[in-house]
């Protein structure tokens, strides 16, 4: 799932098809919903088909499961990327593990852009070195990176 997940971000996400929808997530949320929760809905879909499929359409049970895994990826999207880095939820978690961290910064520097292109880190188990990241970002004559009231660099990428 990670790296059909990375590919969809990147390529459909972050394509002229895609940013439609995708643009809502990096800026800022004026409701509970924001129209990029489109995607969870269409991800949904052939997840819900091969369980059905699965269970009552005799597709045998590697399409359950198959369904389950995609279900199961998604939940863990869910609670990591809304729930933890963007705070969509109250919690009290806090990344300690290097891992855990490196997950969390790549992805708040993938928000530092605010535009479909130069962004930065597109996956969700795996990133690359966080230095790698910024510098990526400062070689980008693509990013437009996100700016404080004072003409500093986003709040994303400060607290990265």
């Amino acid at each position: 799932m990670e790296g059909f997940a990375y590919v969809l971000h990147r390529f459909v996400m972050h394509s002229r098809l895609g940013w439609n929808w995708h643009e809502s997530h990096h800026r800022a949320r004026t409701g509970w919903f924001e129209r990029n929760d489109l995607y969870a809905v269409v991800f949904a879909l052939p997840s819900i088909l091969l369980i059905w499929g699965g269970l009552n359409g005799g597709w045998g049970d590697w399409a359950t499961w198959m369904g389950a895994g995609v279900a199961f990826y998604g939940v863990i999207y869910f609670g990591f990327h809304d729930v933890i880095v963007h705070g969509r939820l109250p919690h009290r978690i806090v990344p300690r593990s290097t891992y855990f961290k490196r997950i969390v910064q790549a992805h708040k520097l993938h928000h530092a852009v605010e535009s479909r292109d130069g962004a930065v880190s597109f996956g969700f188990l795996y990133a690359p070195p966080v230095e790698r990241l910024k510098q990526a970002l400062q070689a980008s004559r693509e990013a437009q990176l996100r700016r404080a009231r004072g003409g500093s660099t986003a709040r994303h990428e400060e607290r990265a």
